[in-house]
């Protein structure tokens, strides 16, 4: 289970560190892609096999199934973790999510989110002001 909010550099080579309380939870191995909310999404392999099984059984006839598709697993890739915890992102999906120097790790129970600092600062602002109305809404 990963939780909690980490903040760590992107070093001189482009690696960025695992935060220590994840690292159990992944493996040697991660999967990578594109989240819609501009951010990454980082997966154990079985977690990632079962989003894929998903998106591979959705019918191809509609449009929207086939383009999700394409945007979840044409974007993603699998990454080694090192032995000290780190992993090299590829730059299309640095760029694509603006990862330069800090990113923020946020675990989200069974994945990973990876923000571009600024970008998570804002949207964790967003979140809070709206955590009222959406616990309402969902009953929590």
């Amino acid at each position: 289970m990963f939780i909690g909010e980490y903040t760590h550099t992107v070093d001189e080579k482009k690696r960025i560190s695992l935060p220590s309380k994840f690292r159990k939870g992944l493996g040697g191995k991660i999967v990578v892609t594109k989240s819609p909310d501009a951010c990454l999404l980082v997966y154990p392999p079985k977690a990632w096999e079962k989003i894929a099984a998903t998106l591979g059984s959705l019918p191809m006839g509609q449009r929207d199934n086939r383009d999700f598709g394409r945007f979840m697993l044409a974007g993603a890739v699998e990454v080694e973790v090192d032995s000290i915890g780190r992993i090299l992102i590829p730059d299309f999906l640095r760029d694509f999510a603006g990862i330069k120097s800090k990113v923020v790790f946020a675990g989200l129970f069974d994945r990973i989110e990876v923000w571009n600092e600024k970008e998570w600062a804002e949207k964790r602002e967003l979140i809070e002001k709206q955590a009222e109305g959406m616990a309402e809404k969902l009953g929590i």
